[in-house]
């Protein structure tokens, strides 16, 4: 794995300063520092956080790796996501600040691991490890499929179901759920497009789409699709005359 990855000179440049002014986070930041790749340091951010209760750190950092031997994609996927949450989160800390205490950023590592595995075969190896990581606060089906560049924030209380898809660049707060609607069979979870919004505690059910770039208000409960680059808000959700996207997604840019 590429040590060239976006980010990852960065981190290890804000984790030495980090070291130098806070002693006391050796323990975490060492094993940064001391990391050969990307991939070596996503592993041991994974073994301390859980599913560390389940087992040894060692061991849960061996599966880490052996899923982004099998997954290369999926380091890339977490330092694109990285780089998403650094460039749009309001709060101060920088990327040495998402690594120690974004519970979102932990909730899609962890994820992508559970996915690699997922993809590989393994899949009571996976669902062990998406119950162990569960505790960080959201339940993330390991077949769900997510792309890279996601702006997870706070994560707690986020459900996303099996046939779930959520598109590059897609921002999602607390308390979302990508569920069903018991009414289907086989694929019937949400199909979020690239750069949509889900505020916090929206509720998306059934197997409809979320247009590129579309705003979905906070609270609002979503039982039909949304077109592109509108803003649907209430219960049940209905679009609304006005929009006006929070990080200025375009059609043009495509980009957030």
């Amino acid at each position: 794995m590429s040590a060239e990855l976006p980010g990852w000179a960065e981190l290890r440049a804000d984790a030495k300063a980090g070291l130098g002014d806070a002693p006391d986070l050796g323990p975490i930041l060492a094993p940064l520092l001391a990391a050969r790749s990307p991939a070596e340091g996503l592993a041991c951010m994974l073994s301390r956080l859980p599913p560390a209760n389940w087992l040894p750190t060692e061991r849960l950092r061996a599966i880490a790796l052996a899923a982004y031997a099998a997954d290369p994609d999926a380091v890339a996927a977490s330092f694109a996501d990285l780089e998403t949450i650094h460039r749009l989160n309001f709060e101060p800390g920088g990327r040495l600040g998402i690594w120690l205490g974004g519970r979102g950023f932990h909730i899609l590592a962890a994820w992508r691991v559970a996915h690699a595995l997922w993809m590989n075969g393994q899949r009571a190896l996976a669902l062990a490890w998406k119950t162990g990581a569960g505790v960080l606060g959201a339940d993330i089906h390991p077949s769900a499929r997510i792309g890279p560049g996601i702006f997870l924030d706070h994560g707690i209380g986020v459900v996303i179901g099996e046939t779930a898809v959520i598109e590059p660049e897609v921002c999602l707060w607390h308390g979302v759920t990508l569920g069903s609607t018991l009414m289907q069979e086989g694929d019937r979870h949400p199909k979020i497009r690239r750069g949509a919004i889900l505020g916090a505690g929206a509720t998306i059910l059934g197997n409809i789409e979320i247009g590129e770039g579309a705003v979905v208000a906070a609270g609002s409960m979503v039982l039909a699709s949304v077109a592109p680059f509108t803003t649907a808000a209430g219960n049940p959700a209905r679009p609304r005359s006005a929009y006006a996207h929070p990080y200025g997604y375009t059609k043009q840019d495509h980009t957030l």
